[in-house]
């Protein structure tokens, strides 16, 4: 009864926002869905440089609410809060590339510890651990986990701004390209890399492959998935890097290929 409740006077408020652009209608609206701000902010935070503010990807994902709010069309039998993460979240990466959150400095600290640990790796023969290589390197062994997850995360982003100019590109042309049918070779070298991944994944030790599922699968953030298993969020937030550390060689070959 009180969902329906709930149900029908949210519908009321969209009735004054899209009608009269109510603007109390508007800021209760806003206030409702602030915690998928919140929730995206938090996911991916976990990624980026402590230094980053915090309030600072909020507003970046308040614009993408606003923006939301602004843009979504009620009639279409399709959730607020499911467009809204979609606005929110772009806007958060777009505000992070424009901005160029990881500094020169940090990205050549990147490509330098990369180099480091190729050269232990064939002195070992054989994949070395964090800790060998924060010994190699003369580096704290967080720093190891914080930069190479950093490097995967600026690789994201790079990759998603040139989709983005490949798109720009091809919208020139008379030729309509259709991006959710994969050809034959590109659906074959995904099966075989999702195989590898999760012939990875199953060698992490149990912690690992269950922060790994409940953040990727089930969308949980580390905060939440601290909470479930009784471990703070910064142990979450260790056992997540240490499970990115370990599968950096296929995930670095993932995000060439994309």
């Amino acid at each position: 009864m009180v969902a329906k409740e709930n149900s029908t006077e949210e519908q009321l408020l969209w009735k004054r926002w899209i009608e009269y652009k109510d603007s109390e209608a508007g800021d209760l609206l806003i206030r409702k869905y602030t915690p998928l701000v919140t929730y995206h902010v938090q996911r991916i935070g976990a990624s980026i440089p402590k230094n980053i503010s915090r309030d600072e990807l909020k507003s970046l994902g308040m614009m993408g609410l606003f923006d939301a709010l602004n843009k979504f069309d009620y009639s279409r039998e399709l959730k607020f809060d499911t467009y809204a993460s979609f606005r929110v979240r772009g806007a958060i990466i777009d505000g992070l590339r424009k901005e160029d959150w990881l500094p020169r400095s940090s990205r050549e600290k990147a490509k330098r510890l990369e180099a480091k640990i190729e050269e232990l790796e064939q002195r070992l023969l054989r994949h070395a651990s964090a800790e060998e290589i924060a010994d190699f390197v003369e580096m704290p062994v967080d720093d190891v986990y914080q930069t190479v997850q950093e490097h995967f995360f600026s690789n994201v982003l790079s990759i998603d701004e040139q989709l983005q100019e490949n798109d720009e590109v091809d919208s020139k042309s008379f030729v309509i390209r259709d991006d959710a049918q994969k050809t034959p070779e590109q659906q074959m070298v995904k099966e075989e890399l999702l195989r590898d991944l999760a012939g990875q994944i199953q060698q992490l030790n149990e912690n690992e492959q269950l922060v790994l599922s409940l953040f990727y699968t089930e969308e949980l953030t580390l905060t939440v998935i601290g909470e479930m298993l009784g471990l703070s969020t910064s142990r979450i937030s260790q056992i997540h890097s240490k499970a990115l550390f370990k599968l950096r060689k296929l995930l670095a070959s993932e995000m060439m290929n994309a």
